[in-house]
């Protein structure tokens, strides 16, 4: 059982490596690396779930746990996949053109961390998996270990300007100024949307 909980550790290492594989524009690599980190988060994640024994909670907060689930998904496909452009984050060769600063990356520097959080929380309650109170702080703690070097060691020489936004925008904890800015730049976001619809 403790096997899985180090398979999801491998899949955090091996999204690392993704970062480096974009930064050294290694072909090929990228998509490659980045289907391996998360094909082994969600294998060791599925597992954990299914083989683990069962926690003894309320129906009702299996339920409350099936809303935290759905909003996490949602959260995360969001910032990770609409937010964010999907082919040059994840399969074109090298890193993204321009620096996302906008939506949840107006809010804070790292979003997924924080719906990651979310998911974990609600795989609890949904599962009920007593190894997932332990699996769910591990990784955790390597979703924070891998923010930290793509922000301390590797964004920099990704992205221009990535410095300015370190100082603008809070790493991890929303400020009610960031969640302004946040909420500011979906708004205009969209207003231009319905602009171009209009004019498509």
């Amino acid at each position: 059982m403790v096997g899985y909980i180090a398979i999801g550790v491998l899949g955090f290492l091996a999204a690392c490596l993704f970062d480096v594989v974009s930064l050294k524009r290694i072909p090929g690599a990228k998509p490659a690396v980045g289907l391996v980190a998360a094909g082994l988060i969600v294998y060791a994640t599925l597992m954990v779930c299914v083989r683990s024994d069962r926690l003894g909670l309320p129906v009702g907060v299996t339920w409350l746990g099936w809303g935290l689930l759905l909003i996490s998904l949602l959260l995360i496909t969001y910032s990770l996949f609409v937010n964010l452009p999907w082919r040059r984050t994840y399969v074109a060769p090298g890193v993204g053109d321009t620096l996302i600063r906008t939506g949840t990356y107006a809010m804070v520097r790292h979003p997924g961390v924080l719906w990651y959080a979310l998911l974990l929380v609600s795989l609890i309650l949904v599962s009920k998996a007593k190894l997932l109170l332990i699996a769910s702080p591990v990784w955790f703690f390597m979703d924070i270990v891998y923010v930290f070097i793509q922000d301390r060691l590797l964004f920099g020489k990704m992205f221009v300007g990535y410095e300015d936004y370190r100082q603008e925008t809070p790493m991890l904890i929303p400020t009610k100024k960031s969640m302004d800015a946040c909420f500011r730049t979906l708004r205009l976001a969209r207003a231009q949307g319905e602009v171009q619809g209009r004019r498509g």
